[in-house]
């Protein structure tokens, strides 16, 4: 067994304190529940520094605290999963069900993301600098995800909350069955799903289309985005609907 020793915390150090050093970790050496069992004991202010991911699956995943972890390299599946408070940084691309269920706090993807991205997150914010695959932000209940490439299929099936920014193109049956998300895409959608419809882009949503395009370090101008969301059809029941014995 490896034994990590955590970084030295300046949360409460002086503004002119120096910046905190990272720890680092070598997975070539160091198991992933060595690592996750690190960031886990982790207090605010820390940083960590994670070296020769290799793809493994469900790195820095169920962090509760303000730290900072850098993955240098690519992810596997679940990747950031359960996320809550801090900063995750991954310097390559990430597998299927990145930052699932994440509560706040911020992910950030240099590269791309397979499926389901941010699946039923209810906080915070997900930033893929390329592409997503199928399935993006899947019953989302409050989640910020931006998008600088496309994303794929059944997005934003079922989203409930939180808004979808997409920045290049959407797949098939965009936002199906989508309750109050809002979903904003600058080039082209394939299709939408049951019940979306492409809406009026308001001042309110350039306001906070264009503070969602800062908080990702992207200058794309609001005005060239369309958005899209619930028709409301799917919320009434309707006798036609209904199976006749």
């Amino acid at each position: 067994m490896v034994t990590l020793t955590a970084p030295e915390s300046t949360a409460t150090a002086a503004p002119e304190a120096r910046e905190p050093e990272a720890a680092t970790v070598d997975l070539a050496a160091t198991s992933v529940r060595e690592l996750n069992q690190a960031v886990h004991n982790a207090v605010d202010g820390q940083s960590w520094a994670v070296a020769s991911p290799g793809g493994k699956h469900s790195l820095a995943v169920g962090i509760d605290a303000d730290i900072q972890v850098t993955i240098d390299g690519h992810a596997g599946y679940y990747a950031a999963g359960m996320h809550q408070k801090g900063d995750v940084t991954i310097n390559g691309n990430a597998g299927v069900g990145l930052a699932e269920n994440i509560m706040s706090g911020r992910v950030h993807v240099k590269g791309d993301a397979s499926q389901s991205a941010a699946a039923t997150g209810h906080g915070g914010l997900v930033v893929i600098d390329g592409n997503a695959g199928a399935r993006c932000g899947i019953s989302m209940k409050g989640v910020d995800i931006v998008v600088g490439g496309n994303i794929g299929h059944m997005s934003a099936f079922m989203a409930q909350a939180g808004r979808l920014v997409v920045c290049g193109d959407a797949g098939d049956a965009l936002g199906d069955s989508i309750y109050e998300a809002r979903i904003y895409v600058k080039g082209t959608v394939a299709s939408l799903g049951a019940d979306c419809v492409e809406k009026p882009v308001m001042p309110e949503h350039l306001a906070e289309l264009a503070e969602l395009l800062a908080a990702a370090g992207r200058t794309d101008n609001p005005a060239d985005f369309k958005r899209y969301g619930s028709a409301r059809n799917l919320y009434h029941f309707h006798v036609d609907n209904s199976t006749q014995y």
